[in-house]
């Protein structure tokens, strides 16, 4: 049977990942978008993790290309359409996965200029750029999926205030492009994963509290109401492989919340 991306050609910004035990997000969706039948450009800003989430596809037989490319330039972003185009066709479906964290990041009062404004920076301008070069050709096709990785952060939190509002404003970005693009035929949605045992969030975590990964795992497992276990980059990719499917196809606008019912708990 065809996969439900059969045909379709799909951009995976941040499809790379920081090295780490388990997988991420953004290699774990472009997998599963291959093997779903798409054609993937693999974009990262580090080459050579691009190059290897696109060998892990191509291994499986799946189609990817390696793109490398820093969205938070806009001549980034339309070379990175264009390559896709190139390689494979008009795209179909953008995913933006790109997103940090840390580094000066925290409450209010101890916030670091410099992090506020490289966070938003990558999190939200780089997602807009990234959505605004894709956009023409979509709205001139009638058609298009994009799919925004936000965070339960966007709603919850009080200790990374840049990564908070970053993510607020990424759900806001994706309500607005949906209302914007309608009725040429686009649709914007977005995944907003909780915990997650991924690369970025344990083996970061784990390295700034000076704490062993499995500690951080323990203690992050015990938060989520669903099972007391973390979702995996498994659980991230099956949402965004939905919102960006035909099975999605009168869904826009949506904020998905992947998370194990935290978002849903008050108290």
């Amino acid at each position: 049977m065809p996969g439900r991306l059969e045909g379709k050609v799909a951009i995976v910004a941040g499809a790379g990942q920081t090295p780490g035990e388990t997988i991420g997000n953004g290699r774990a969706i472009s997998v599963l978008f291959a093997r779903e039948g798409a054609s993937v450009l693999c974009v990262d800003r580090v080459g050579d993790r691009a190059r290897e989430t696109a060998a892990m596809i191509a291994r499986a037989g799946g189609r990817a290309e390696a793109f490398e490319a820093d969205i938070t330039r806009q001549d980034a972003c339309v070379a990175m359409i264009a390559a896709a185009e190139v390689a494979f066709g008009p795209v179909d479906i953008l995913v933006n996965n790109v997103g940090i964290g840390g580094g000066g990041d925290g409450p209010a009062h101890r916030l670091e200029e410099a992090a506020f404004d490289r966070i938003l920076a990558v999190n939200l301008k780089g997602m807009w750029l990234a959505i605004r070069a894709v956009l023409p050709a979509m709205r001139e096709r009638g058609a298009g999926a994009i799919v925004n990785i936000s965070s339960l952060a966007g709603i919850a939190g009080g200790q990374q205030v840049a990564y908070e509002v970053s993510k607020a404003a990424v759900n806001r970005l994706t309500t607005s492009v949906a209302q914007a693009n309608a009725a040429k035929g686009v649709r914007c949605n977005a995944v907003a994963p909780g915990l997650m045992d991924t690369p970025m969030a344990i083996a970061g975590i784990a390295a700034a509290r000076g704490e062993s990964q499995e500690a951080v795992r323990a203690v992050r497992n015990g938060r989520v109401p669903l099972g007391g276990q973390m979702g995996t980059a498994w659980d991230t990719a099956s949402a965004a492989l939905f919102l960006a499917c035909d099975e999605a196809r009168f869904i826009t606008g949506v904020v998905l919340p992947v998370d194990g019912g935290m978002s849903s708990r008050i108290g």
